[in-house]
């Protein structure tokens, strides 16, 4: 099933809309609002849930209260869980960030993306992450074109950088299969401009698969592949394509990684909000919760949108931590959290699981 979400007000600069508008949309109530912006005039705009169909209420609870967690910073992105506490990176920050559930801020990382001095605004700092089998993290290096390999001095050694001799574009977000293999994809955004850098080598932007020693390309037709993930069964691979036809893929996954059977589960307007298909993650029920322009939407295994959450600045990605039931955002320059009713798929290294 195919499933394309319109736009559903004149004026996304309006950041979000009120509850009585999305009310009269026919959309269904917006169940609750980040109780800590109310009454803050320095706030941003409060994160708002949009009730798509009623098959929401099974996983997100009707008066479920989004908070935020911890701001200050540039581009939070790659949040991944461990140890009690939420790990993630500020693009283009350069640094990576610990924040415990109380919102108490730790730097891990610094000049966390691998490229020396670069300037501000740019897309150069570190990006996802993903526990190994040994302990290590797994980081992106966007400005570093590779994937490192982090142990307990914190300090990232070059893992995967290559393939075929060629530089890799830009790694972006990675996750381990049950079998142990490690997908990643490899969008140009660490590249100043784009495909048309002279400095990229690839032909393509792709979607690798590392498994036994060998690195495979095995998607290489999507324009900006971006989040990544896995059903619970490991059977179905979704991939985000950033734009600019925005969607959600779902590929038919066999033994050995081979793939088949690519379709687009969602697609988005860029009319719906700031923002791309970025970071993806799944739930143990097989619900793909994934950013996009506007917000993030739940969308079951068949295609069907149960819910949008309306945030107020562009959001990267997310991933769910402490007991599972509660999902972390990125939003540009804060740290959100939301409870479901339905645990979140864990890494399959993770060291709390």
């Amino acid at each position: 099933m195919k499933t394309r979400i319109k736009r559903f007000g004149p004026l996304f600069g309006l950041a979000l809309l009120s509850v009585a508008a999305c009310g009269q949309r026919g959309s269904g109530p917006a169940e609750n609002a980040a109780a800590d912006h109310a009454g803050d005039p320095k706030a941003a705009a409060a994160p708002v849930i949009e009730r798509l169909d009623p098959g929401l209420d099974a996983v997100i609870a009707p008066g479920t209260t989004i908070r935020r967690v911890a701001t200050g910073f540039v581009f939070t992105e790659g949040p991944m869980w461990r140890d009690g506490r939420l790990w993630f990176s500020d693009v283009q920050g350069d640094t990576v960030y610990a924040v415990s559930p109380n919102g108490e801020k730790a730097v891990l990382i610094r000049k966390a993306g691998g490229y020396p001095n670069p300037p501000a605004g740019a897309n150069l700092g570190p990006n996802g992450m993903v526990p190994d089998k040994d302990g290590s993290v797994l980081l992106v290096q966007m400005g570093g074109r590779r994937i490192s390999r982090v142990g307990p001095d914190m300090k990232p050694k070059p893992f995967l950088a290559e393939y075929r001799g060629k530089r890799l574009n830009s790694p972006n977000d990675l996750v381990f299969a049950p079998d142990g293999a490690l997908w990643f994809t490899d969008p140009p955004f660490g590249l100043p401009k784009m495909d048309k850098d002279p400095a990229k080598e690839l032909p393509f932007n792709g979607v690798f698969r590392y498994a036994n020693g060998k690195l495979t390309a095995v998607i290489t037709d999507l324009t900006i592949p971006n989040g990544i993930g896995l059903s619970p069964d490991g059977k179905t691979l979704y991939v985000n394509n950033y734009g600019p036809d925005i969607k959600v893929m779902a590929y038919d996954l066999s033994v050995g990684g081979n793939v088949s059977n690519g379709r687009a589960l969602a697609t988005f307007a860029e009319t719906d909000g700031p923002g791309g298909a970025d970071g993806l993650k799944v739930d143990m029920a097989g619900n793909i919760w994934t950013t996009g322009p506007g917000g993030i939407r739940i969308i079951t295994p068949k295609g069907k949108i149960l819910g949008f959450i309306r945030m107020p600045k562009q959001t990267a990605n997310l991933a769910f931590g402490g007991d599972g039931h509660t999902l972390y955002i990125t939003s540009s320059d804060s740290v959100y959290s939301i409870r479901s009713r339905i645990s979140g798929e864990i890494p399959l290294y993770a060291s709390d699981r």
